[in-house]
């Protein structure tokens, strides 16, 4: 074998990708758990499908330049990492944020992978976006910049090629403006892109669908336990589309959400977030520059400035809004609070030492190529429905996205079971490997 050890492998791909930590860190949660898998095929290692998996099909890189409301012309650099497409056409979500870079792209695009293949539906990885920040800008910047991100990335998608979906930052609105100005280049009105308008080809249920996919996936995985979600406590960090989705449906489930949270911190709410309080939170959100702090200035409860909700007790802790959120002192606090159940809305926000002490707590724990593939799950159900031309019902969506996300949980089951206990960080990386590797090997040497 060309590497020594795994650790001789992941050590290879730090000397390569230095200053892509994120990267790193996605890249060594795999490889821990499919060495053993990808080493013992003789298969795998004849197509070196190792070292071909952690590298992208192509990453592009562009400038974006565009005029603000000052008649200032602006630049920005946009990206498109196109990762894997051994088995459909790329599928990844577009981010807006100034922390957007070269390293974080590729952990989005590789981890996107694996999920995809996790969904059962015949999608490859991808993602991208720009250092873009929508925040403070008015709707005509946006619009702006939205077409000029367009101009270049329409060269390198299509509905059979590439599929770019919403992430952070990019919502309805982006979206529009995208498929707009890709129509306007193209002449051709095609699902290219998800997360479109229910009027002109949207999916019912697609802002949802993360939210309600994760907590979906949180039931099956108390149901190994013999439990249930009605009546348990749940820590929320965040505030946004995943966020606002996940606490909808545990209110409707039965559960108690008591906390969301933003940048600038996080508000506790002991008696419960109830609809109607989520009702003020969504509208609060609809402005770019509200802070989640006026949810307590209305109800009266207590906001925590600058710090995140694991310390508070609960039962299930659902981290919801970015990579490395909850950091192994975080993970001390919720098993010290009887925590049981801990399920990632957002990508990677567990740093690699929370993940393994979850694990050797026995702690529940859903890692997000698993937990929070219901956006991935439902952008496919509107490809179908923008190539059939006919659109689904809000419940027929549902009982979809339900199906699927029940597919994942029974192929993490299947890869991950350990002696009573569910390893789903292994049940995912295999079961999402071995369908992609399999493909790889059929495809040849590309």
């Amino acid at each position: 074998m060309k590497y020594k050890s795994k650790n001789d492998f992941l050590n290879t791909v730090v000397d390569k990708y230095k200053d892509q930590q994120e990267f790193h860190q996605a890249v060594e949660e795999v490889i821990g758990s499919i060495w053993s898998t990808a080493t013992k095929n003789k298969k795998y290692m004849q197509a070196n499908i190792l070292d071909r998996i952690i590298v992208p099909d192509r990453s592009i890189i562009f400038r974006v330049p565009w005029v603000d409301d000052n008649n200032n012309v602006q630049v920005n650099l946009g990206y498109r990492i196109q990762f894997n497409s051994s088995i459909g056409p790329y599928k990844g979500g577009l981010r807006f944020h100034p922390s957007v870079n070269l390293g974080i792209l590729k952990f989005l695009a590789f981890e996107q992978v694996f999920k995809n293949s996790l969904t059962g539906l015949n999608l490859g990885g991808g993602k991208g976006g720009s250092n873009f920040d929508p925040k403070g800008k008015s709707d005509r910047e946006i619009m702006r910049f939205c077409h000029s991100f367009m101009d270049e990335l329409f060269r390198h998608i299509g509905r059979r090629t590439d599929i770019p979906a919403g992430d952070i930052g990019v919502g309805a609105k982006e979206i529009g403006y995208m498929f707009g100005q890709y129509k306007k280049i193209k002449n051709v009105f095609s699902g290219v892109l998800t997360g479109k308008g229910t009027n002109w080809g949207g999916s019912l249920i697609r802002p949802e669908a993360t939210g309600y996919g994760l907590v979906y996936f949180t039931i099956n995985m108390l149901e190994t336990q013999d439990d249930a979600l009605e009546g348990k406590t749940v820590t929320i960090s965040g505030s946004g589309n995943v966020a606002q989705y996940a606490c909808e449906k545990l209110i409707e489930l039965g559960a108690k959400p008591v906390t969301l949270s933003d940048s600038s911190g996080f508000i506790y709410d002991p008696d419960g977030i109830t609809q109607e309080k989520l009702e003020y939170v969504k509208k609060l959100k609809d402005s770019r520059s509200a802070r989640i702090s006026e949810y307590a200035k209305k109800y009266k409860v207590k906001f925590f400035a600058n710090q995140n909700p694991w310390s508070i007790k609960c039962d299930i802790a659902l981290p919801c809004a970015t990579q490395n959120e909850l950091d192994l002192r975080d993970a001390k606090k919720l098993t010290k609070n009887g925590c049981i159940v801990v399920a990632e809305g957002a990508n990677m926000p567990c740093t690699k030492d929370a993940v393994h002490h979850f694990i050797d707590k026995k702690i529940l724990f859903g890692p997000g190529k698993a937990a929070n593939a219901g956006g991935v799950a439902v952008s496919g159900i509107e490809m179908s429905q923008n190539s059939t031309r006919i659109p689904l019902k809000r419940e027929q969506v549902d009982n979809l996205l339900k199906g699927i996300m029940d597919k994942i949980h029974s192929t993490c089951v299947d890869f991950g079971s350990q002696k009573g206990f569910v390893n789903y960080v292994d049940g995912a990386n295999i079961g999402g490997f071995v369908r992609i590797a399999d493909s790889m090997v059929d495809q040849g040497v590309v």
